[in-house]
Order: C-alpha cells, then sequence, then structure tokens
C-alpha cells in the first residue's frame, strides 16, 4: 500500500508485485476530510478511512511519501501529521512501514529525480497498463510510491538491516 500523505485528500495506492514482475493494481483512491472540522478531528476522520482501506485490503507493508519542507509551513505540518497518523494506523497493525522521498519516487517511476507530476502520472498508468490515468493526483502519487516500495522497499530495507546487523557486531 502506498499513501500520498495529505489532510484533505490523502492518496491511497495498492499494487501487487514483486522485484522482477510488473505490478498489478488492485485499489487506488482518496480519503478526504472536511476543511470545516478543527484539525484534531481532521486527523480522526483520516484515521478511520484509512481503517477502512486496511481492513478491506489488508496490505503486506506499507509506504508513504516522506514529507520535505516546503514554502508553507502549515501545510507541511498537516500533511507530516497526516503522514503520522498513516503510519501509526500501519504500526498498530503490526505492518512494516517504509519512507520514500518525493525525488526517489520519482526517480523510480520516471527515471528522473526531478519529473513533474504530468510524468508521474503517465508512467504510473503505463506501468500498471491502466486505460485511464489515476485521478486526483494524490491517488497517482499513491500509486507511485506502491509501485517504488515494490521494486525498491524490500531491497533498501535489507540493505539497511545489513547495516545496521554489521554495526551491531563491532
Amino acid at each position: 500500500m502506498g499513501i500520498d500523505p495529505g489532510l484533505t485528500r490523502c492518496g491511497i495506492g495498492i499494487v501487487d508485485g514483486t522485484v522482477g514482475k510488473p505490478p498489478r493494481l488492485v485499489a487506488v483512491g482518496v480519503v478526504r476530510t472536511p476543511a470545516a472540522l478543527d484539525v484534531a478531528r481532521r486527523l480522526v476522520a483520516l484515521e478511520e478511512g484509512l481503517v477502512g482501506w486496511f481492513d478491506e485490503y489488508q496490505p503486506e507493508a506499507v509506504a508513504i511519501e516522506r514529507v520535505f519542507a516546503q514554502h508553507n509551513l502549515n501545510s507541511v505540518m498537516d500533511t507530516a501529521q497526516a503522514a503520522g497518523v498513516a503510519a501509526l494506523t500501519a504500526a498498530r497493525r503490526g505492518l512494516p512501514v517504509a519512507f520514500h522521498t518525493p525525488s526517489e519516487v520519482k526517480a523510480a517511476v520516471t527515471g528522473s529525480g526531478s519529473a513533474d507530476k504530468a510524468q508521474v502520472t503517465l508512467m504510473v498508468t503505463r506501468i500498471l497498463k491502466l486505460t485511464e490515468a489515476p485521478r486526483p493526483a494524490d491517488a497517482a502519487d499513491a500509486l507511485a510510491i506502491a509501485v517504488t516500495h515494490v521494486w525498491r522497499g524490500s531491497g533498501t530495507n535489507r540493505y539497511a538491516a545489513a547495516v545496521a546487523a554489521a554495526k551491531g557486531k563491532r
């Protein structure tokens, strides 16, 4: 499961696949929260929406886009809180959680870490052999995160585990 965190729209993309095998679309969508609610209630609504996706699709792993500094502090705070809720929801289920940077995701699906949203959406559509582009952009981004994790996540995590184990033996 790939998650593009957001407080207004949180993209969810679920793919099935392994390294060396083309990923296949399972489901895609967004969890929306009403802007009229205060932030705390929106976070609860986000968690409830995510729980529904987790219950229905039973993912084996969760990949979340890593939040990085943006010009608008309020926007980055909302996104970081949404990412925290997503990670917490997955961790409570005992699922492995990985974070991928936007440039890592862009590079994985397009070959360029500076690709724009249209390029990412186009490549996700091609990679998953979809008849039309996933909408909204948050949903396409979530699929890109899921594809990135299928292609890179487990290898990256094995490498990190090996490095940690090597440090522990010293």
